[in-house]
C-alpha cells in the first residue's frame, strides 16, 4: 500500500494508482473540502448501511475522507465493486490498513460487515486532525493503542508486527497527553498521527483479540464509539491475559514506561472523560448476553487465554 504524507499528495498518488474518476465518500463536513481531485461522485451519508446503493457510482475507485465510519464505508464500497481504495484519515483509528470493515448504521448501530477491501493507498495529513475534538482525539487514540497492545499477543503476532506495536505504543503514550494539552499543536498532532500509522500497520500485520471484541460487541449493540469501548476494555483484558502472555505485555509496558501497563492505559483513557461503562448508559443487566457475543467474535478467538462467557461478564462487570 502507498503511504503519502499532505492532502496535497493525493492527486499525484490517485495519478500513480491510475484512478482518474473516483467515488468520493465523506461525510457533509467534509464534502467540501477541496481535495484537488475529479471526482465521479459523492456520498455523504456516514455511516450508512447502502453500500450496494453506492457502489452503482463508484467509478474507477473510491476516495474515503474521514474517520472509521467513513473509511469503513470506503472500504465497503471498494469489495462490493472491486475497485481500490485510497483512504484520507482524519482520526487516530486506523482501519485504513485492514480490509475488513463493519457496516454501520445512521445511528452507528452495527449491521453487519465483511472483507474483501482492496487497499491502495493512505495519504495522512495532521492538519486534517487539528478540530478534531478531545473526546474523539482521546477515543481513536485509545483504539490504535488497543491495536498496539493486542498486535503483540493475538494469534498471529510476529515480528513485524511488534515493532510497529512498539513504535505506535512509544508515540501514542508520549504525544497524546501533549495533545490533549494543546489541541492547536501541529507537530505534537503529527507525532500522534505517526503512533497511529505505526498502530495501523501492527493491526494489519497480526490481528485483533479480546479487548477489542469486547470493545466491538458493547459499540455495535448500543452504537457506542469504537474508541471509547477500547478504551474500558483494554484495562480489563491486559489484566485478563497478563500469565499468558507476560512478556508481551512486559514489552507493552515498558513502550508505555511503566510496569503497570493497565493502569497506564486507564490514566490515558481518563484524559478523555472515559472511565466506566455505566457512564455510557451501558445496562448491567445486559452484560451476560454482551458476554456472549464478545465469546463469539473472532478477537476473543484470537486471544492467547480462553475467556468463556463467564469469565467475559465478570470482565465487563470489573468496569461497568
Amino acid at each position: 500500500m502507498i503511504v503519502s504524507w499532505g492532502l496535497a499528495q493525493l492527486p499525484r498518488l490517485l495519478g500513480e494508482l491510475g484512478i482518474s474518476a473516483p467515488l468520493l465518500v465523506a461525510s457533509e463536513r467534509w464534502a467540501g473540502k477541496g481535495l484537488g481531485i475529479r471526482t465521479k461522485a459523492r456520498w455523504t451519508e456516514v455511516p450508512s448501511e447502502q453500500v450496494a446503493a453506492a457502489a452503482e457510482s463508484v467509478g474507477d475507485g473510491v476516495v474515503a475522507l474521514g474517520g472509521g465510519s467513513a473509511i469503513d464505508l470506503g472500504k465497503a464500497i471498494s469489495a462490493e465493486a472491486d475497485v481500490p481504495v485510497v483512504s484520507v484519515p482524519t482520526t487516530y483509528a486506523g482501519a485504513e490498513w485492514t480490509p475488513y470493515f463493519g457496516i454501520r448504521d445512521p445511528a452507528r448501530k452495527m449491521r453487519g460487515g465483511g472483507a474483501g477491501a482492496h487497499l491502495a493507498g493512505v495519504v495522512y495529513d495532521p492538519e486534517l486532525t487539528l478540530s478534531l475534538p478531545r473526546a474523539e482525539t482521546v477515543g481513536t487514540s485509545m483504539n490504535a493503542l488497543a491495536h498496539c497492545a493486542e498486535a503483540l499477543y493475538a494469534q498471529g503476532h510476529n515480528a513485524e508486527a511488534d515493532e510497529h506495536a512498539l513504535i505506535g505504543a512509544r508515540l501514542i503514550n508520549e504525544w497524546l497527553p501533549k495533545v490533549v494539552d494543546a489541541p492547536g499543536n501541529l507537530d505534537a498532532r503529527t507525532h500522534l498521527l505517526e503512533g497511529a500509522m505505526h498502530a495501523g500497520m501492527a493491526l494489519g500485520g497480526s490481528m485483533l483479540a479480546l479487548g477489542h471484541a469486547m470493545a466491538q460487541a458493547l459499540g455495535g449493540r448500543y452504537g457506542l464509539p469504537h474508541g471509547a469501548m477500547n478504551a474500558l476494555s483494554l484495562p480489563a483484558a491486559l489484566e485478563f491475559n497478563n500469565d499468558a502472555a507476560a512478556d508481551a505485555i512486559r514489552r507493552f509496558g515498558e513502550a508505555l514506561g511503566t510496569d503497570d501497563p493497565a493502569s497506564r492505559v486507564e490514566d490515558l483513557a481518563r484524559l478523555g472523560g472515559y472511565e466506566r461503562l455505566r457512564d455510557f448508559g451501558v445496562p448491567e443487566e445486559d452484560l451476560h448476553e454482551i458476554a456472549h457475543a464478545t465469546a463469539g467474535r473472532a478477537g476473543a478467538r484470537a486471544n492467547p487465554r480462553p475467556a468463556t462467557p463467564s469469565e467475559i461478564a465478570e470482565l465487563l462487570r470489573s468496569i461497568w
